[in-house]
């Protein structure tokens, strides 16, 4: 099975985190408005699924997720394999435990030319994107953003909601994939400690800079 960080470009997994970190209780954009002004971390534990434009299962995987706002993330996988992403601010890493391999970027060189106004958590997002609320299903209400860059790495992202706040996520890329995440134990303004958000490479692996 691919790896998921293979599977995805680095800049569609930083537009994930990014509307993570804008997201959660905002089922229409005046709520989101108002979650960017007072979320400032997020913790939970997530199950991601990647199906192919006929809906054929490609991959599964489940872990948990930080952010701090703005720029900062931490995505460990734990299953089926161990891999983890982390954004400290100025670079993006990703460790790939079995391969003993990291690769890294620099956050322009990452975000490429998905909107860095997500991150940041200012008013540039709704300029970067075209926002649309969509018919409830799946007993969540949903909000679209759709970017507004034709070299953007994603085509869509949808978060749904439930009573509680940000529940799922459904990202569509520029092939046909469709990556599902279903979030839980959502916690919003935890404490998370710096060296969460911090990412030395080990002793002996592979450091591949772009």
């Amino acid at each position: 099975m691919a790896r998921v960080a293979s599977r995805l470009s680095i800049a569609f997994i930083v537009a994930l985190f990014s509307l993570l970190a804008l997201g959660a209780d905002a089922a229409t954009l005046d709520r989101l408005r108002s979650f960017v002004r007072d979320t400032q971390t997020l913790h939970a534990q997530f199950e991601q699924t990647v199906f192919d434009r006929s809906g054929r299962r490609l991959q599964q995987a489940s872990g948990e997720l930080s952010i701090v706002r703005p720029g900062k993330f931490r995505w460990s996988v734990t299953k089926p394999y161990k891999q983890l992403l982390v954004g400290d601010g100025e670079r993006v890493w990703v460790y790939d435990e079995d391969l003993k391999q990291v690769v890294t970027r620099r956050n322009d060189q990452a975000l490429g030319n998905t909107p860095a106004a997500l991150l940041a958590g200012t008013a540039e997002v709704e300029a970067a994107f075209d926002w649309r609320e969509l018919p409830p299903s799946d007993g969540l209400d949903w909000l679209a953003a759709t970017p507004k860059s034709k070299e953007s790495s994603f085509s869509e992202i949808r978060l749904g909601f439930d009573a509680v706040g940000l529940a799922a996520l459904e990202l569509a890329d520029n092939f046909g994939q469709r990556t599902v995440i279903r979030l839980s134990n959502v916690e919003r303004n935890p404490r998370i400690a710096p060296d969460q958000l911090r990412f030395t490479p080990p002793k002996g692996v592979d450091v591949i800079t772009d």
